[in-house]
């Protein structure tokens, strides 16, 4: 069951070639959190990657696992939008 897409995508900074990067699902914030994930794994990195585990589950909503990635990402300054691309 797709129940961890999300509502709006969000847009990172992708940490090999400074593009960016959208994610629209809670798989793939999280593999961007466990593959391309910028310095250190601070505890909002580490809350993240357990919000988008609990969405892939079905435990949590996918808006859980959005809120969490995008305070992880404005941590380590790789957050450029949480808007729907135009």
């Amino acid at each position: 069951m797709e129940n961890n897409r999300f509502e709006t995508p969000v847009t990172v900074k992708s940490a090999t070639d400074g593009t960016n990067q959208l994610l629209r699902t809670a798989r793939e914030a999280s593999d961007y959190l466990l593959n391309s994930w910028p310095g250190k794994r601070s505890p909002k990195h580490r809350e993240a990657l357990q919000a988008c585990h609990d969405a892939l589950a079905g435990d949590k909503p996918a808006m859980n696992a959005r809120r969490a990635f995008i305070a992880a990402a404005r941590e380590v300054n790789v957050f450029v939008s949480d808007k729907a691309p135009a």
